[in-house]
């Protein structure tokens, strides 16, 4: 889910962006510090919006930067439990997919991309069913539901394809059309 996060925080402007304009330096050192940051509360912050309020600026002994208290906007990105999400296969491993569905990467286990036995086909780097002949590889449009997230140590986003209406997007066009 994408939204809007209102942050109120320090910020460090250097001495080489003192000559530009305090806002566009502001805004230059905001993005610098924040974008692609990771929050466990507010997930990926991806760029600034807007800067809302700039304070009157302090330096501190042995730091020729300046701080600046400043309330600014970001647009943030960050998954839900049980979200349907669409991204495209990044990657096929022979224990399952990786998922690009907005700032990172979720994960598919073998075990949740369908019903049906799955077997890695490493010549042509792809996964195939065994009954069904479905087959998913790098660039494929999918469709997924998000069913665990942790922003510990490093991010993991945990995903799931064996529901009605999810999968790779050729599989559920495929079963519209037969349903037709």
């Amino acid at each position: 889910m994408y939204w809007l996060v209102t942050l109120e925080k320090e910020v460090r402007v250097s001495p080489e962006k003192l000559e530009k304009d305090i806002e566009e330096a502001v805004s230059e050192s905001i993005s610098e510090t924040f974008e692609g940051l990771i929050d466990p509360k507010i997930g990926v912050f991806l760029a600034v919006d807007e800067i809302l309020e700039i304070g009157e600026g302090k330096v501190y002994p042995e730091d020729p930067g300046v701080h600046f208290p400043c309330k600014f906007r970001v647009l943030a990105w960050k998954p839900v439990e049980k979200e349907v999400v669409e991204g495209e296969v990044v990657d096929v491993t022979e224990f399952g997919i990786f998922i690009r569905i907005g700032a990172i990467d979720g994960f598919v286990h073998i075990s949740q991309i369908m019903d049906d036995y799955v077997s890695y086909d490493e010549k042509n780097s792809m996964l195939v069913g065994r009954n069904s002949k479905k087959t998913i590889k790098e660039g494929d449009k999918v469709r997924a539901r998000v069913i665990s997230i942790s922003f510990k140590k490093e991010s993991k986003i945990a995903l799931t394809m064996r529901q009605p209406w999810l999968g790779a997007l050729q599989w559920i066009e495929r079963e519209r059309k037969k349903n037709e």
